[in-house]
């Protein structure tokens, strides 16, 4: 099948080097979509291409393409290339990447294969979007992931729900909790488990990569600073932990439809750590040099470690129902993020001294902590770290207002369109009274949030 009207840059008019078409391998591998909310479905279609060679390179279409074949994008293309960027198993993000994939785009950045899930992909005229590349025999299908979806959430947000908190992660892992029979639990749990440790691989997904843990303590002590109390962790995968002379980071949150607040947020703390290693002589050649001999390859100056929130501790500040992604859900975001190190299942809402001293690594070098915060909070949860001397601030940035409260507010604002594309997707649209009932909830929310910052 021969392409037509395909729009094929020229010599300085792609959308980012390499200007020179690279030669073709099939070792580099292309996958492209939209990728509204950088939920872990994406992650997932993304951590299986990388599997299947040792580049990725994703391309992105702009918001007009999606526009004019699917309609509005929640996210913005500048949100939704740092959140590709941000991917550890993503090479080379391609803004602005034909809505239907172009056999010269593909050629030109050097890749064979393209992957896409095993679902179907229509363009504005109802034409498959991988025609051509199928044509070529340069096609290959990886498994879709299931129970999320950008559709999911979005439906989550209109219809107020809140059938996907989880209220204990080991307990659903080990198929104790959740829904059906005792033998259909145990299958949930080993999926969801066994989607943790493909999570916790580095960027060739193939290799171990991130520690992950959880964390056990009081409900006191994971909602609220009237429990100081260490609690105790349990390593979920083994992971690579840190190296010597690396400074242990870190930082907590909610991480609610990881967007790019979070993650510029995270991008900023490597880049903090990094001019600070620049002053110690971290990145001297003769230090370099001697890391590499001992260790096989060289590293950077620090080992950041994320702790997530549980549902219940989330919902407890913020109402309404969050959050939108549960905590598994939210933890596989956080790890599938190359500026994070590390994963601490159900950290607790306040890292008081005695917690941050039985982190499995020890009292960490430093606690960062963002420029705004999306919880309504009547104490300063981060007195420790500061009494501690270990506190550091990150400030403002470009998308520091973009979180989950924001994202839910954008849906609503234009919610006609949106209930619309749930419809021709066969999910249930929000009724007028679904609409008011998150409405309310969300004003009321707002009042409690006034009221508990003027009893500070």
């Amino acid at each position: 099948m021969v392409e037509e009207n395909q729009d094929v840059p020229g010599l300085g008019q792609w959308p980012v080097d390499p200007q020179n078409s690279v030669t073709v391998s099939k070792d580099r591998i292309w996958i492209d979509g939209c990728f509204d909310f950088s939920h872990h479905g994406h992650a997932g279609a993304m951590l299986q291409a990388r599997r299947l060679g040792k580049e990725l390179l994703v391309g992105i279409h702009s918001d007009e393409s999606i526009l004019e074949n699917k309609g509005p994008t929640v996210m913005t293309l500048k949100e939704r290339v740092s959140a590709v960027d941000a991917c550890r198993w993503s090479t080379l993000s391609v803004p602005y990447a034909p809505y239907v994939t172009s056999l010269p785009w593909i050629s030109h950045y050097g890749c064979y294969y393209v992957v896409h899930g095993d679902d179907i992909t229509s363009d504005s005229s109802g034409e498959d979007c991988y025609r051509y590349v199928k044509a070529a025999g340069r096609f290959l299908v990886v498994k879709r992931t299931p129970g999320i979806s950008t559709t999911d959430l979005v439906g989550r947000m209109l219809l107020c729900t809140r059938v996907h908190f989880i209220k204990s992660l080991t307990r659903t892992l080990a198929g104790e909790d959740g829904f059906g029979s005792v033998a259909e639990r145990m299958r949930t749990g080993e999926d969801m488990t066994q989607r943790i440790k493909d999570y916790a691989t580095n960027e060739t997904g193939l290799q171990p990569g991130s520690e992950v843990w959880s964390w056990c303590g009081s409900k006191a002590a994971m909602e609220d600073h009237v429990a100081e109390e260490a609690g105790s962790f349990a390593k979920m995968v083994p992971g690579i932990g840190p190296k010597p002379g690396q400074r242990i980071i870190y930082v907590d949150g909610g991480f609610d439809l990881f967007s790019s607040g979070h993650i510029e947020f995270l991008r900023r703390v490597v880049e903090a750590e990094k001019r600070a290693g620049w002053k110690s002589g971290w990145y001297d050649t003769s230090a370099a040099t001697e890391r590499t001999a001992a260790h096989g390859g060289d590293f950077g100056p620090a080992y950041i470690m994320a702790g997530v929130h549980d549902d219940e501790v989330i919902n407890h500040w913020k109402g309404v129902n969050y959050p939108i992604m549960n905590i598994f859900e939210r933890g596989l975001c956080a790890l599938q993020c190359r500026f994070i190190h590390s994963v601490v299942f159900s950290a607790p809402f306040t890292p008081t001294r005695s917690y941050l001293k039985n982190l499995p690594h020890g009292t960490p070098h430093a606690v960062y902590h963002g420029p705004t915060s999306f919880m309504p909070l009547t104490y300063d949860p981060y007195t420790a770290p500061r009494e501690l001397g270990i506190y550091q601030e990150i400030g403002n940035h470009d998308f520091q207002n973009v979180n989950a409260g924001e994202i839910v507010q954008r849906i609503m604002k234009s919610r006609t369109i949106y209930e619309e594309r749930q419809r021709a997707k066969g999910e249930k649209a929000a009724g007028e009274e679904a609409v008011k009932r998150r409405e309310e909830l969300e004003r009321q929310a707002a009042l409690l949030e006034k009221e508990r910052l003027v009893n500070m």
